[in-house]
């Protein structure tokens, strides 16, 4: 069974809620527990929370969502950049899957309605498959024939 976490952005509650329901619902699909759901105030806060979810070791993987929509400066861009970044960065650290289901940056309201469904269903499915792709990983030893892990 693959363990997940979820955190979740406020900020655009009325993309992320929706987000946030679609992501749960795919993890039940694809035979996965959703052990941890964590509000946070927006995407810039996405990355704390991960690493606190991520130091108490009981997640297999977490899965981010939020949506940073184009305003009328580039404030979009530093915060999907910067989360983005440190997501990946949490994700090397730790050996565990994080991934990005944030829309943005230049997203529009309208455009980050249309991406729900995708950006929280890919996010969710990234996590699973490499949990159990990792997991193989481990499992499998190079015996003279090549390794191919799907």
């Amino acid at each position: 069974m693959v363990k997940l976490a979820i955190v979740v952005s406020e900020f655009n509650y009325d993309v992320t809620y929706l987000m946030l329901q679609k992501a749960v619902n795919h993890a039940k699909f694809l035979g996965a527990e959703v052990t941890h759901i964590v509000k946070v105030p927006g995407a810039f806060e996405v990355p704390i929370a991960v690493k606190k979810l991520l130091d108490r070791g009981d997640v297999d993987a977490v899965v981010t969502i939020g949506a940073v929509i184009q305003g009328a400066t580039k404030h979009d861009e530093l915060v999907a950049g910067q989360t983005a970044r440190k997501l990946m960065d949490l994700a090397l650290e730790y050996g565990k899957p994080v991934t990005l289901g944030i829309i943005g940056p230049g997203a529009s309201r309208m455009q980050a309605l249309e991406r729900v469904e995708d950006y929280a269903r890919r996010a969710v499915e990234a996590a699973v498959k490499m949990v159990r792709r990792l997991r193989t990983v481990d499992k499998l030893r190079y015996e003279g024939e090549t390794l191919v892990i799907e």
